[in-house]
This record gives structure tokens, sequence and C-alpha cells, in this order.
């Protein structure tokens, strides 16, 4: 992905700069997660003390914020509540379902055109993605095309959808690869990808957001 390449804005930045990316989350609350564990138990806060081996008038202090417990305490905790301790720390699941969709036809994504990838966005009806896919038509045939390395936040996914390509990575020695094959990679290691096929090779790429 072109990242560094000065004929197009980078997809990756504009997609973080419409609401890309998810919010920072919100700090946990120990007690109300404490209180929401054991009442998703069906526990009353007695039974639940004695599963922890805890006083009721602790457990109650812990799940209204009045006292923060000791390590010994979490640790009677989890134990209790059949959960590890850093889970007591994890903010629940949210078994919502949000029913986000949408479907991108051939010929329907966003294009950015490149010197050396021809991009079509796709989902692009959706923010707040926490991915960011899209087809590339690999257009350059020499690392020399590329204004050197490109790097940027998060991992990537490659995909080869019809072709050959060339992966080109700081750290590793390149790898050819063609229709089929896959690579998952650190994104902000050096990368750039280069057709080795008489036509331009056509990629699917998933970067994270």
């Amino acid at each position: 992905m072109a990242e560094n390449d000065p004929t197009m804005p980078s997809l990756i930045r504009l997609a973080r700069e419409s609401g890309g990316s998810a919010p920072d989350p919100q700090p946990l609350d120990l007690g109300e997660r404490v209180r929401d564990l054991r009442k998703s138990r069906g526990w009353t806060l007695e039974q639940a003390a004695n599963q922890a081996g805890l006083a009721r008038s602790t457990l109650s202090k812990i799940e209204n914020g009045q006292m923060s417990p000791t390590f010994e305490a979490l640790k009677k905790l989890a134990v209790g509540l059949e959960i590890s301790v850093p889970q007591l720390f994890t903010p629940p699941q949210d078994a919502r379902v949000s029913g986000r969709m949408t479907v991108t036809k051939t010929g329907e994504g966003q294009a950015h055109p490149t010197a050396t990838y021809e991009h079509e966005l796709l989902a692009g009806a959706l923010t707040k993605k926490a991915m960011l896919p899209y087809r590339a038509r690999v257009r350059a045939r020499s690392f020399d095309e590329f204004d050197g390395w490109v790097r940027h936040d998060g991992e990537e996914f490659l995909y080869v959808l019809t072709g050959e390509i060339r992966l080109i990575t700081e750290f590793y020695e390149p790898v050819d690869m063609r229709r089929g094959d896959s690579a998952y990679y650190d994104a902000s290691m050096g990368h750039n990808v280069i057709s080795i096929s008489p036509e331009d090779a056509l990629i699917l790429w998933v970067t994270s957001l």
C-alpha cells in the first residue's frame, strides 16, 4: 500500500480521519464489574461472598466502590467467580448485534489510483470500521518505483487474487506469491509489493485501523 506515495492521500489516514477506528475504551468500574459478574451467575451477595471466601460486608464495599480490594481479595474473587484475575478488569463483550452490513459489487469501490497501485476501497459506506479492506491492482515492477519503504501502524493481510507478486519486506527475504497465496505481517515493518507476472497482479488487502 503506497502510504508514502505523493500522488494519493493515505487510505489509512483518510479512514482514520473519517472515524475509521473505534473510540478509546472507558475506564472500567471494578465494583460494577464484580456486581455484574455476580448477578450474571444468579448469586446473592451472601452466596458470592461465601463462594469467594470473603465477608459479605467486604464484598458489598467492593461492589459499591467503598474500598479497594487487596490483591489477595482479588484472587479470592477470581477463584470464587471461576475466572482469572485479569478478567476482573476486562470489560464484558457487548452482546448486542449491530446488524451493520454493506455490499460492494464489482466496480463500485472508491477508486484511488497511484503511480504504483490502483486501489479500490471496499465497504466505503461504513464508518468506524476496525479494518480497511481494499482491492489493489499492482502496477509497479521494481522496488525503485517506490519512494522508499511503506510503513504504517497496525497489521495487514494480503491475498493474491490474480497474477504473481513479490512481497518485499524490511526484515525478510523477498517472497514470490501467486493466486491463492496470502501473507499476514506487521505493517510498521517496511514493505512493498511488485508484480512479477506479464499482467498487473490483483490483490486483496485488509489493514487494521
